[in-house]
């Protein structure tokens, strides 16, 4: 019995022994440890090569962090700078504001000085907002008048006005608009032509506030007008866009023109050497306006002056433009609600335009 189950038994482990080897190589090393293993070195591989670019990618980022400081950095410095030159920039100017206001006080001064020795002291002088304003009387020998000079606080305090505010009208006395504006002084202005029915409608070019009322290539006469800046300008005006890009805002036409740059202009022929009323406007050497009234044709009283005579005068005043508006009998001078002067014809004419300053 013992062979024959002796027998048996190695048969049986003969069968078996695949199974056992399997199970002895199964229990010396684990397949599954073994794939464990295996499987986690390719993410521990990638983990530390993306964290290796995640690095490089961090470095780059502070190298451009710091370069983007640095322009800032700049940029402030310069604005810093900038700042400076700006704050420098308005103190310079604001110095020069002051140095000029200084000056042109000065100068205002000194000419008030000179008429003051020439004329005497003003007969009336007004202190506005707008507009200062210091009236003379004219008592020089064989003639009477008034002169005005005039600073401009506010450009548009200067205004030529119309009659009734119409091209053509039946006019109106220079007394008449300087009340009916408001205005602390009004002379009387541009030239004029009356028809059959006595309708007057005015010579030349006429501007009123900035809108070309009449136009003409007249090349005769002289056109007056006054910019956004209050200052005279005396020009020939051949084209309408000229007047907008000077910035013209007031100006009225009439003849001849009597200084240019502080010296005589030629007299013409037909005008030379004759005394009669005038209307003169033109500007100081410190840019203060004069506007002029003299009476004429009243023996006894005045009897007017020459425009050569005119222009020396003029000259001994340091003026330095001068113009010649309409005179004879529409010569007037309103100053603070009366007309001063005497007109030629004993009493005021009807005229088309006239020259206001506001108080």
């Amino acid at each position: 019995m013992q062979p024959v189950l002796g027998k048996i038994n190695r048969f049986f482990l003969f069968l078996l022994a695949p199974a056992l080897g399997f199970l002895v190589a199964f229990s010396l090393v684990s397949p599954v440890d073994k794939l464990q293993t295996e499987g986690l070195k390719l993410p521990s591989a990638v983990a530390k090569s993306q964290a290796d670019e995640l690095r490089e990618r961090l470095n780059d980022t502070k190298v451009q962090l710091r370069n983007v400081e640095v322009v800032i950095e700049d940029i402030q410095d310069r604005s810093k700078k900038e700042q400076k030159e700006y704050e420098q920039q308005n103190k310079n100017i604001s110095s020069a504001l002051e140095a000029s206001k200084s000056q042109t006080q000065k100068s205002a001064d000194v000419l008030d000085t000179i008429l003051s020795n020439m004329l005497g002291k003003p007969i009336g002088q007004h202190f506005g907002k707008n507009s200062t304003v210091k009236v003379y009387s004219l008592q020089e020998g064989g003639y009477r008048g008034y002169m005005a000079k005039v600073r401009l606080n506010d450009p548009n305090a200067l205004k030529m006005v119309l009659a009734n505010n119409s091209v053509k009208s039946k006019g109106e006395t220079t007394s008449q608009a300087g009340k009916r504006t408001g205005a602390i002084l009004a002379i009387n202005a541009g030239g004029f032509m009356a028809d059959k029915q006595g309708n007057l409608t005015p010579l030349g070019i006429t501007v009123v506030d900035g809108k070309i009322r009449t136009f003409s290539n007249n090349a005769k006469l002289s056109f007056v007008g006054f910019n956004n800046k209050g200052h005279l300008v005396g020009t020939s005006i051949k084209t309408q866009a000229q007047i907008t890009q000077q910035g013209i805002l007031q100006g009225a036409s009439f003849l001849p023109r009597l200084l240019q740059d502080g010296k005589r202009l030629p007299i013409p022929r037909e005008w030379a050497n004759a005394r009669q009323p005038r209307t003169l406007i033109g500007h100081f050497d410190n840019g203060d306006l004069l506007l002029i009234v003299i009476d004429g044709r009243r023996d006894g009283w005045s009897n007017g002056v020459t425009l050569e005579e005119a222009q020396k005068k003029l000259q001994e005043w340091h003026v330095v433009d001068a113009y010649n508006l309409d005179g004879g009998g529409s010569s007037a001078f309103y100053y603070n609600g009366k007309l001063l002067n005497k007109p030629s014809g004993g009493k005021e004419r009807r005229v088309v335009s006239n020259l206001v300053i506001m108080p």
